[in-house]
């Protein structure tokens, strides 16, 4: 029997309508194929920054605003997600979340101001917002928890493939469609999803009318989520951690490698090449090597117990090294980061199948209004650290360090609640 997710939560609910190896595998790959190309979309903004910069003179708040956009939109679109996600199933939400990333991708590639980029890119992070929750909801109804473990870590992984091909394969792409001409073909690409996930996906039967009355009514079982012990210890590190690991491995390594570090634009991109495939083999370990874990007893709070003090002492060296800190340091930094990822199929776990989709959200709500404000506020920390006359290195470790001051905090929240369940 497998050990359930959350410590203190009890046995998690069993899924519901299991499903046949053969339809979860195509399940599973059609929804993997619409995450990469929404990872790849999320991260290719720190392959782009130089040539924003040359065409548009975008400066690092300028930059940080315009990766931060795509975040805005995904982050404004979780609650309502997650209702959409309990009341009509994620193979109804996902079309038409995704129609609406291949009209945001086609609007950024039409956009010929910095406002029209901003809006364009807000719209592809509503669009992308189920990529991700719209799986995990499937999961949690379907499998067992093994599998749900397995396919979390997995589904990952395929985000992982996305950031490498947002990174070195883009830079090879440029000089060919410009990109303008890759914002097409993600349009496109969008499309075959869309249509992957109508052939291969079941429509998932409404929940029974008692569990959306206990699911908490007119109010949508928000103030259940937002009060469960799981979820309020966890929160800061969604929050700031989570966050602020995608903020730097979708934008600020990228602009470190090049302004601190001296890298011209192609040796950064193969700088984040790297970075991107030391996660997509963390993804792929955790996915192996995590359910051997919770057949033991490891729980994800107390992995996450164990893991963050490594990540804190990554993240200082890092920060320490200043131009010294190139690649590598920030495939440790994202690789030890990992390992609080884990808090998302623990939120998962500890909420009955009537509320996943709404807790799922609301966690990914604060993960993502976390990268949002850690990539903006780290943009204004470098423009104001440097009109105070800091150098561009002092500026950038200065600007880190408020983020790691801010997650060993997050770290310090978690280890001082209780997640038992009264």
């Amino acid at each position: 029997m497998s050990a359930p997710v959350a410590s203190g939560a009890g046995m998690p609910e069993s899924a519901e309508g299991a499903v046949p190896l053969r339809v979860a595998a195509w399940i599973f790959l059609s929804f993997a194929f619409a995450y990469f190309f929404s990872a790849l979309v999320r991260g290719v903004t720190a392959t782009l920054a130089p040539a924003f910069t040359a065409e548009l003179g975008l400066q690092a708040a300028d930059l940080g605003l315009l990766a931060g956009a795509y975040f805005f939109g995904f982050a404004a679109m979780q609650l309502p997600l997650g209702r959409a996600l309990d009341r009509f199933g994620a193979k109804r939400v996902l079309i038409a979340f995704i129609a609406v990333a291949a009209v945001g991708c086609a609007a950024f590639a039409l956009a010929r101001s910095f406002a029209g980029l901003a809006v364009a890119r807000a719209l592809i992070g509503v669009g992308v917002s189920a990529c991700l929750m719209g799986p995990m909801t499937t999961f949690r109804r379907r499998f067992d928890v093994t599998a749900q473990l397995r396919a979390n870590a997995w589904m990952l992984m395929t985000g992982s493939f996305g950031m490498v091909a947002a990174t070195l394969p883009v830079q090879w792409l440029l000089p060919v469609v410009g990109w303008r001409g890759l914002f097409w073909a993600l349009a496109v690409l969008f499309g075959v999803a869309m249509a992957m996930i109508a052939w291969a996906v079941p429509v998932d039967a409404p929940p029974a009318a008692s569990a959306s009355h206990s699911a908490g009514g007119a109010a949508g079982g928000y103030r259940e989520v937002f009060r469960h012990p799981t979820f309020v210890r966890l929160a800061p590190l969604g929050l700031v951690q989570y966050g602020g690991m995608i903020a730097v491995q979708s934008l600020w390594a990228g602009p470190w490698l090049v302004q601190v570090c001296g890298f011209t634009p192609q040796q950064a991109a193969r700088g984040l090449f790297a970075i991107n495939v030391a996660m997509l083999l963390t993804f792929l370990g955790w996915g192996a090597l995590v359910p051997r874990l919770y057949a033991r007893g490891w729980t994800a709070q107390r992995l996450i117990a164990r893991g963050v003090p490594q990540f804190l002492a990554v993240f200082a060296l890092a920060i320490g090294l200043g131009r010294h800190a190139t690649a590598w340091a920030w495939a440790a930094f994202c690789v030890t980061c990992t390992v609080v990822s884990l808090s998302q199929p623990a939120i998962g776990q500890a909420f009955p199948v009537a509320l996943a989709g709404r807790a799922l959200s609301a966690y990914n709500l604060l993960i993502f209004a976390g990268v949002f404000l850690v990539q903006w506020g780290i943009g204004l920390a470098i423009d104001g650290l440097r009109a105070l006359g800091w150098s561009v290195q002092a500026s950038f470790q200065g600007a880190f360090t408020m983020l790691a001051l801010g997650c060993a905090g997050a770290y310090v929240w978690f280890l001082r609640r209780d997640d038992r369940v009264p």
